[in-house]
């Protein structure tokens, strides 16, 4: 059965010498007759796994060890409760960005903590731009931004200037573009875009940004120094996802790190932007400079056209290409994976609609 080009928006395509290296490690993890899903996570055998998968992120990153890395459960909605339980200070409050409807979700949680401030939305243009007209004073615990909106296809290109602490929901483009990831005190990802498949977190955190609320009696679980003191087993971690994302980020850097994988992102990108811009059949749903790298959302003009493009982009061999349901149209997730010549049959099938 030939391979299929996989747009999907998460869970979503990973290298195939990952999908190789798992399903070995599942019937026999490096030849000690048993698998990687029955093994202890304190053996011998993973305690160097979660090891170099903590490490190979500041490597990538390119972050000292005044930072942490933590591989957690509960995906990214989690971590929407755990920031602002572990930095938002007993009577202070938070600014955060709104851009999306996970931007929103995190917005929802941190207020059920304390006092948020939204200090820049899109809501009222249905997140169809960035907003960069808002300043963040010293008054607020921290800042929360989300890098990238899988929705509706926009992505922050420069991020303030601000006067606390940064905190950012990089879950869709994590690892996709060079950033200065000194900048933020917290950042935190679903693994299953650009790292792994579901069912792991990944949190870098500042360490000296802990125990500073007046929080008391912290519960545990939701404790980043509690999981920090147990270097990521705290608890039993979710080892088939770790090991799988330390092998998604060991092909990352083998192949050039970050940076060569904007390239490639950059590449991928402009040949389908070009496509719809120069298609009358197919618009964007966002303004032309927050477009993202990693997700293309766009509709097409003429309904009667629908059903002969599903049809084409299907026998194509395409998957995954839906939109949102609560935007519709198409989204095309072009995460590190995805190869440029799976975005070129895409472009073909939109050029064959007349």
């Amino acid at each position: 059965m030939s391979k299929k080009h996989n747009f999907s928006a998460g869970p979503c395509i990973l290298p195939q010498e990952v999908f190789e290296k798992s399903a070995e490690a599942i019937l026999d993890f490096n030849g000690i007759g048993l698998s990687l899903l029955e093994i202890s996570h304190r053996s011998k055998d993973f305690v160097p796994v979660m090891d170099e998968a903590r490490a190979i992120v500041k490597r990538l990153m390119n972050l000292g060890d005044e930072y942490e890395v933590l591989y957690l459960g509960g995906g990214a909605s989690l971590q929407f409760a755990m920031v602002p339980y572990n930095l938002l200070k007993v009577g202070g409050k938070a600014a955060y960005l709104d851009t999306g409807t996970w931007a929103a979700g995190a917005i929802k949680e941190a207020k059920k903590i304390g006092t948020v401030d939204v200090v820049g939305s899109s809501k009222e243009a249905n997140y169809s731009y960035i907003p960069k007209d808002y300043t963040v004073s010293s008054e607020y615990d921290y800042f929360h931004c989300t890098s990238n909106n899988t929705i509706y296809g926009t992505q922050m290109k420069t991020f303030p200037e601000v006067d606390t602490l940064m905190v950012c929901d990089m879950s869709s483009d994590i690892f996709s573009r060079q950033l200065d990831f000194s900048k933020f005190d917290l950042i935190y990802a679903g693994a299953q875009k650009n790292m792994g498949p579901a069912g792991v977190t990944l949190v870098v955190i500042k360490k000296e940004i802990l125990g500073k609320t007046g929080r008391e009696n912290m519960l545990s679980m939701l404790d980043y120094s509690q999981h920090i003191a147990k270097e990521s087993m705290y608890n039993t971690p979710p080892v088939f996802p770790v090991y799988a994302s330390l092998l998604t980020l060991q092909y990352l850097e083998r192949n050039g790190g970050i940076a060569a994988a904007e390239q490639r992102n950059e590449a991928k990108a402009k040949l389908l932007y070009d496509e719809i811009d120069s298609n009358p059949l197919f618009e964007t749903f966002c303004v032309k400079e927050d477009r993202s790298l990693m997700n293309v959302s766009f509709k097409i003009t003429d309904e009667s056209k629908k059903e002969e493009f599903d049809n084409a982009w299907k026998a194509a061999g395409i998957s995954g290409l839906n939109g949102h349901r609560s935007l519709g149209g198409y989204r095309a997730s072009l995460y590190n994976a995805l190869p440029i010549e799976s975005v070129q049959v895409l472009v073909d099938v939109m050029r064959s609609i007349k």
